[in-house]
């Protein structure tokens, strides 16, 4: 398995950071990984975004924190981001350029599906996982449903997944989970209490690894 993707399954929960002030990013990344969050993503949308994740990856090593780029809807985003040192790129959507582009350099891609016809599609073009969004509006039954005929893809639900829900995803075949703020407390990073952040990593991840031992 690619090494990123192992990143990522030991993780078990991928941290989505979006607009984050640049001065409180590497202090948020610090906490989820001493909670146990060690894969990060960095929504593309995010001012000076290439900036961040050279900063980010310059902070931390390869065994860290494995970080990549979310909300990439297009190839040149994509080529962006990976130069920056994104290590694996999401997408809300499917977009057969951005999975062609992370297949060029070597890197891990996740469109956005929420039907089997677009799971199948994105697996198809080369994507190493999919990103089931919004998980919210359809809940772990859904993800059941579609890892029924198509076991053989990695799915990962995002959007709306938190503390109350994630087992019934992992319970549901999802590899891992994806969460923003049901993770990540902004308002605790802007008053400095990095340990909030670190104490819902913490839960978050005790949950996934409960689910994965149960299953």
């Amino acid at each position: 398995m690619n090494e990123t993707l192992t990143g990522i399954v030991d993780s078990g929960v991928v941290a989505v950071l979006r607009g984050v002030p640049a001065d409180e990013l590497i202090a948020i990344a610090e906490a989820l990984r001493e909670g146990g969050v060690t894969a990060v993503e960095i929504t593309a949308d995010t001012p000076d975004v290439a900036d961040l994740l050279r900063d980010v990856t310059g902070s931390f090593g390869d065994d860290e924190l494995v970080i990549g780029t979310g909300t990439v809807l297009d190839s040149e985003t994509a080529r962006t981001t990976l130069m920056a040192g994104a290590e694996f790129v999401v997408s809300p959507s499917l977009h057969e350029d951005v999975i062609e582009t992370c297949n060029r350099y070597g890197a891990v891609s996740a469109p956005g599906v929420m039907t089997p016809t677009e799971a199948v599609r994105g697996y198809e073009a080369g994507a190493d996982f999919v990103k089931v969004f919004p998980a919210k509006t359809v809940g772990p039954d859904h993800v059941g449903a579609m890892k029924g005929p198509l076991g053989q893809i990695p799915m990962m639900p995002t959007g709306g997944v938190g503390p109350d829900n994630a087992a019934d995803f992992i319970d549901a075949g999802a590899f891992a989970v994806g969460a923003g703020g049901a993770l990540v407390d902004y308002d605790a990073a802007a008053r400095g209490d990095y340990e909030a952040i670190t104490e819902t990593a913490r839960e978050f991840t005790r949950i996934v690894e409960d689910a994965r031992a149960d299953g």
